[in-house]
């Protein structure tokens, strides 16, 4: 199998702000690695050229595969900000019906704008998110 493209590397977070044009966005990416970084305990890293994580996990799956993913992340898509939660929001059904207007898919939650949602739920979400990854993958590094 291959390896996965999206990897950490040793990129700079800062220069990557620094490099989205659009300064709403930026505000917006900032304010979520805030919230992230809390969440963690850990500083961001970027992992590819457009993903920004926070801590890591190890997992393996039934079927062999295995590999080293972050806790948490995100990245500034074009239609969508982008939030890479890996229980999932739909796991917190309550939270998610109070954070606003958002979409989900699996592990994904898509925000077209940050004051669309309440950014305390939201830290709730991404916190719980967390706290399930590291407690299903005890293995978690932070």
């Amino acid at each position: 199998m291959a390896a996965l493209k999206t990897q950490p590397n040793t990129g700079s977070v800062a220069t990557f702000f620094t490099s989205i044009k659009d300064p709403v966005r930026r505000k917006e990416c900032r304010a979520v690695a805030r919230i992230m970084q809390k969440a963690t305990g850990t500083k961001p890293t970027m992992w590819g050229s457009s993903v920004v994580g926070f801590g890591s996990y190890d997992y393996k799956y039934d079927s062999g595969t295995k590999g080293t993913w972050f806790l948490t992340g995100f990245s500034p898509r074009k239609q969508n900000l982008t939030l890479y939660l890996m229980a999932g929001a739909k796991r917190f059904p309550d939270l998610a019906a109070k954070l606003g207007k958002h979409t989900t898919g699996v592990s994904c939650v898509y925000i077209k704008r940050l004051d669309d949602v309440d950014l305390n739920v939201l830290a709730r979400i991404v916190k719980a998110s967390v706290q399930e990854t590291k407690r299903s993958h005890p293995q978690s590094r932070r």
